[in-house]
């Protein structure tokens, strides 16, 4: 039989450490969320479904999405022991210039949409943190303004061709003013994707005041307030618009642009160009023999053709074809420090992240993408350590198997 006492005050006390008490609910919910996806659960619950839908969905049925992030669950990492990774650099470079992150922030568009402080709030943490970002042409900060809130952050401006060339030449050459640094010619939207949830809830642009919107309202008080009562939503790139997303896209972008007309671009724009929305090897070869100084492999978060090719299966395949003339970069499905850290090791120099600081600003604005920011950067960090990966050079293929 074990003897039993009765525990002395001494011994209770080192036991009973409460945990501090914090007041502020914003920072209680954050301290909380240990991963994106406790982030994304925090967003859900802060703001209005048509908005959580426009963020968190994608095209038709979202094959598309669910395929990319079910390849990067399923992928194997091979980890290497007895490696001295005492001190871990993420440090990389993207277009000549050091990042302290192997991950950039990626446009998205509407972002006031999903909190007041929109992008403001997110270049802000860019530039503390070092990551670079990229201003869409569909943002809802001017790009002065954008300027003006983080005149140090490394900026891309985001381009979509537009059926008024006059137009995408003013947008550039406010970009260059600006001091933005490279231009991301985006090239898989000829026309809207069919985004359902969208349709499904109504969602516009600003949003219209029907019975489900204000019913939404009700239990959605602070985020409807801080919408009415900030300065009115305007675009980057437009003065107004009345409607939905699909019919706003469809209004103005160019379908019948060509890889020719990147000649036009190069006559507008002299600094980076990154292309982003690659999706086979043969298009990396031919943008890359274009001049394109970085490419993104992207179906657009799966927000455009269903059942597109998997940006993270394509990798290893155009690091081979295209790596030693151009920057491979990869976006879609990222939600962890893991899968940015795999995404390196196939052969990417950046991976992209939108609705992964996006859930974070909707949780908690500035601060919540601060906190998306610490959680990816602190996962990346302890992957490669978990790897025997002392920096990011160290990467290769034989630190993931893909299923």
């Amino acid at each position: 039989m074990t003897e039993r006492q009765i525990p002395s005050w001494s011994e209770l006390k080192p036991l009973l450490r409460p945990k501090p008490i914090t007041l502020d609910a914003t920072e209680r919910r954050l301290a909380d969320a240990l991963t994106i996806a406790d982030l994304r659960s925090v967003a859900r619950r802060r703001t209005p479904r048509s908005v959580f839908d426009y963020t968190d969905g994608a095209a038709e049925a979202e094959i598309s999405l669910r395929r990319a992030r079910s390849l990067f669950r399923n992928l194997e990492f091979q980890p290497s022991i007895l490696h001295d990774v005492s001190s871990v650099d993420t440090t990389t470079d993207y277009l000549g210039t050091p990042s302290a992150q192997p991950f950039a922030f990626a446009p998205t568009g509407f972002t006031r949409m999903m909190h007041h402080e929109g992008e403001r709030a997110v270049v802000r943490v860019a530039e503390r943190r070092d990551i670079p970002y990229a201003l869409s042409t569909m943002g809802t900060t001017s790009i002065e303004d954008v300027t003006a809130a983080a005149p140090d952050a490394r900026k891309w401006f985001q381009l979509y061709v537009w059926k008024d060339r006059a137009a995408g030449e003013d947008l550039m050459a406010r970009a260059k003013a600006a001091g933005f640094e490279a231009l991301m010619l985006t090239v898989d939207v000829p026309v809207a994707g069919a985004r359902l949830r969208d349709a499904r809830n109504g969602f516009s642009i600003p949003p219209a005041l029907t019975v489900k919107t204000v019913l939404d309202a009700a239990t959605h008080p602070a985020w409807w307030l801080n919408l009415l009562t900030t300065e009115p939503l305007t675009f980057a790139s437009l003065s107004t618009w009345d409607g939905t997303v699909a019919e706003l896209l469809d209004k103005l972008f160019d379908p019948t642009m060509t890889i020719a007309d990147l000649e036009w671009l190069r006559a507008s724009w002299d600094g980076p160009l990154i292309i982003k929305g690659i999706q086979t090897v043969d298009d990396a070869r031919r943008v890359t023999d274009a001049g394109a100084d970085a490419i993104v492999l992207s179906n657009h978060g799966g927000r455009q053709l269903d059942r597109a090719p998997v940006p993270l299966r394509l990798l290893p395949d155009v690091a081979e074809a295209v790596g030693d003339r151009t920057e491979v970069w990869v976006d879609t499905g990222i939600m962890s420090g893991a899968d940015v850290v795999a995404s390196l090791a196939l052969g990417a120099r950046a991976a992209l992240v939108g609705r992964a600081y996006l859930y974070g600003l909707m949780a908690g604005g500035e601060r919540g993408v601060d906190r998306a920011a610490e959680i990816l950067s602190r996962e990346v960090r302890r992957t490669m350590a978990l790897l025997g990966v002392a920096s990011v050079g160290e990467l290769g293929p034989q630190h993931v198997r893909l299923p």
